[in-house]
């Protein structure tokens, strides 16, 4: 009995060691402008963590639908230890891991990851807004983690805003209201908000507020061009980072402002909501099942006359967006060709059906930049023409606007590494990105033919260990070290390029086959491919 009891008290000993080992945390404690906060310093990691910082009252009550406002100050210590709420949201993508305390309109608020130490000063600064199409999407995801990042000697921060809903509605009485008469873009100006707090504040966490570089995927990309575009935002930036999206015709783009108040009516209908005042009565439940209920995700930026002045491409041939470095591009496969077909075959005949239909002018010219002769050619250009129309046109827009209207450098990359299969064989990858419940009746899914929609953000902030869905191999983790590498140079200093890395040229202006930073296994520049497709749908969308 004297032995099980020492072995027990050594068994107790060893838990508690390993335990006391593995949290090698303590608190800290930094002043910004509103009041004292208390994070954690890992003495593992060297990383200072603040989280679910406020940057804005909390939006709620007579504050719904409003710009953001200034948060007011606090005594004694705020701790700032855990993710905020999330902003209101449906659970639509399989791959989103949210790490956050669950759901509330009181959503404004940010985290720091520093490896800032007591006299650390002008550090550069990356301020990270994450995609979900404007009506989902979280801070706290483990893929924009920051602390990778901040291991480079840089500030990261992510932030929520607005969705659906709460973040995107124009109503004829919310126009009334501001002295600009307009509404709607709160989501946006939330993230302008964030902007200028951080440019106020991040020098108490070692940054440098003249260093500020934004970066985002999907709408978190549009959201990148949203604030280069923006006078609220415009002037704080110091580079710009977008991963596939642009906030450019057909892509998640500003509508007139009588567009978004007709629809704002018809949600008020909807709601038997005869004024602003039973509006802004009803609860968060109310207004998300309502929302459900009309099956639109009122995730539409408006051009207000505040925020948007005008459209991004109007803002841009006027030389009026932020004029600094851009890196940006997209995925090689960013939409599925069956969104294309519809689910119909790769047949030349089924293909040329689709295209008739969803380009009846233009017939010609479409099947000769997106030819179908041959099945495996259907496949390719069916998701060649999905993916353009998507959310690489918008992008390669974006690219082109800012390399002929600015002195800046811009630099372009093709993202084209195949993802390795899902750990659990119960799911299955969705048509751009995410990942759904495989079906067991279903064909077995043809293979993967390019890199899909998101897929690239776990590579470029070195987070592939914190993503368990997939089985990643050593050639996962060299493409993730090639492009987070380039990713935290060009945050320090505008400008992808360094020691052992292929050398990524600038795209210049007068370039009739500017250069691409292909990044795969062989990370290597090539001259452009696809140039024509996006000049034709720049024809054809008018932009």
């Amino acid at each position: 009995m004297k032995k099980i009891w020492h072995l027990t008290c050594l068994l107790g000993i060893f838990a508690f060691a390993a335990h006391a080992q593995s949290d090698n945390k303590m608190a800290v404690q930094t002043q910004i402008e509103s009041g004292k906060i208390e994070g954690y310093y890992s003495t593992q990691s060297g990383i200072q963590t603040y989280f679910g910082i406020p940057f804005a009252k909390p939006p709620v009550g007579d504050l719904r639908w409003k710009a953001p406002q200034a948060i007011s100050a606090w005594t004694g210590v705020k701790e700032t230890k855990q993710f905020s709420a999330r902003p209101i949201q449906a659970i639509v993508f399989g791959d989103m891991n949210s790490r956050s305390q669950g759901l509330s309109e009181d959503c404004l608020y940010l985290n720091v990851w520093t490896p800032a130490k007591r006299n650390t000063q002008n550090l550069p600064v990356l301020v990270y807004f994450y995609g979900g199409g404007f009506f989902a999407g979280d801070a706290s995801e483990p893929r924009y983690d920051g602390e990778a990042m901040s291991k480079q000697g840089i500030v990261v921060i992510t932030v929520n805003y607005r969705l659906g809903v709460f973040g995107f509605f124009a109503h004829p009485e919310l126009s009334k209201e501001t002295s600009y008469k307009g509404s709607g873009n709160y989501g946006l100006m939330d993230q302008a908000f964030a902007l200028q707090w951080v440019k106020r504040n991040v020098a108490a966490f070692g940054g440098d507020p003249k260093k500020i570089t934004i970066a985002g995927e999907s709408a978190g990309s549009v959201s990148v061009s949203a604030q280069m575009s923006s006078p609220l935002a415009r002037d704080v930036i110091a580079g710009a980072i977008g991963e596939s999206g642009a906030g450019i015709n057909p892509t998640l783009y500003p509508v007139p402002l009588a567009q978004a108040e007709k629809e704002g009516v018809e949600f008020a209908v909807k709601a038997n909501a005869k004024s602003l005042a039973d509006l802004r009565k009803l609860t968060t439940r109310e207004l998300f099942e309502i929302q459900s209920e009309t099956r639109k995700n009122y995730n539409t930026a408006v051009i207000d006359g505040y925020f948007y002045p005008k459209s991004i491409p109007a803002i841009f041939n006027a030389k009026e967006q932020a004029q600094v470095p851009l890196l940006l591009g997209w995925n090689s496969a960013e939409m599925s060709g069956l969104a294309f077909m519809q689910g119909r075959p790769y047949t030349p005949e089924n293909y040329l059906e689709k295209v008739k239909a969803a380009f009846p002018t233009e017939v010609d010219a479409i099947m000769a930049l997106y030819p179908g002769k041959t099945e495996q050619e259907v496949e390719y250009s069916a998701t060649a023409l999905a993916s353009d129309r998507f959310i690489s046109y918008s992008t390669w827009k974006w690219f082109d606007l800012h390399r002929k209207n600015s002195s800046q450098a811009v630099y372009r990359y093709m993202f084209s590494k195949l993802r390795p299969p899902l750990v659990d064989n119960t799911r299955s990858s969705a048509l751009a990105g995410g990942t759904v419940k495989a079906d067991p009746n279903a064909p077995k899914p043809r293979p993967a033919i390019g890199a899909p929609h998101a897929c690239e953000i776990e590579y470029c902030m070195g987070n592939l260990r914190l993503i368990k869905e997939y089985a990643w191999t050593q050639e996962d983790y060299q493409v993730s070290n090639t492009m987070f590498a380039y990713f935290a140079n060009f945050i320090k200093s505008g400008n992808p390029n360094g020691k052992d890395l292929p050398n990524w040229p600038v795209a210049q202006a007068q370039d009739k086959n500017p250069a691409v930073m292909v990044l795969d296994v062989e990370s290597k520049s090539v001259p452009a491919a696809n140039d024509a497709r996006y000049e034709f749908l720049d024809r054809y969308y008018k932009n």
